[in-house]
């Protein structure tokens, strides 16, 4: 699998960034459609999102660093390589949401309101970006036959690049990607449902991608460790517990509402 799209002398573009910055830019233009829609003022959020992009990548990068602090210790100037990979997607969400946490508060924007917006592009980014993987040969999964991978119905094209060093491994890239896409239409149905009330998109995301990932971080051969721990995991508990506030709140407040009436 190559991961250039192109070479030119010492310049190439590479499918990781191509993908990661095709994530972002729809997710941008997905942001802003809604933020018109709900009537949240462009003039204020324009700036911010872009700002919540930026600092996301930073977020994401310093945090996969920071978990291999070994080789970048030794490698100092590998730290700037983005395009060879090493993104975390939780990297990223924990520092977009600090900034986001003080800029709302700056601009006087309802944060849930904002994140319930944010969630279903974000989530269709991860499932763009999560194919930079794919043409980097990263985020695979353990040793399988090619069998396997052909009764899941797994398109030959994925199958041949998992084909790494002698063995077919499993795409938990693809598993990943192909869960964030199926989420992303979930959010999109429910999220104009007159039903659902604040934060529960968000709920929703944080509980569904949090326990996709859990059991896909399970698989990979990759992980960012904490000791023993797959840092991943443990972070996606932390989510789908966050999730399933956001989820149930409305729904207690509600009921202790109509039990006062």
């Amino acid at each position: 699998m190559n991961p250039e799209i192109i070479k030119i002398g010492f310049l190439s573009i590479k499918w990781y960034s191509v993908l990661i910055l095709l994530a972002f830019i729809i997710g941008y233009i997905l942001i802003i459609k809604r933020c018109r829609k709900v009537g949240i003022g462009t003039a204020n959020i324009n700036d911010m999102i872009i700002n919540t992009i930026i600092i996301s990548l930073i977020g994401a990068r310093i945090y996969y660093c920071l978990f291999n602090l070994d080789y970048y210790m030794s490698y100092p100037i590998d730290i700037f390589k983005v395009w060879e990979g090493g993104l975390a997607i939780h990297g990223g969400i924990i520092a977009g949401l600090i900034y986001l946490i003080f800029s709302t508060k700056k601009r006087n924007i309802n944060l849930i309101d904002l994140l319930d917006t944010i969630t279903p592009p974000l989530v269709l980014g991860q499932a763009i970006g999560r194919w930079g993987n794919f043409f980097n040969m990263e985020a695979f999964g353990p040793v399988t036959t090619l069998e396997t991978l052909q009764n899941l119905h797994i398109p030959k094209f994925v199958i041949d690049g998992m084909y790494i060093n002698g063995f077919y491994h499993h795409p938990t890239f693809f598993y990943e990607s192909l869960g964030c896409l199926i989420i992303f239409i979930i959010l999109m149905i429910i999220r104009n449902n007159k039903h659902v009330h604040t934060g529960q998109v968000t709920g929703i995301y944080l509980m569904s991608y949090g326990l996709i990932r859990y059991f896909i971080e399970g698989l990979r051969q990759d992980s960012l460790m904490l000791l023993n721990l797959k840092v991943a995991q443990i972070v996606s508990i932390i989510m789908f517990l966050i999730g399933l506030i956001l989820l149930i709140k409305p729904i207690i407040e509600t009921h202790k509402y109509n039990k006062c009436k």
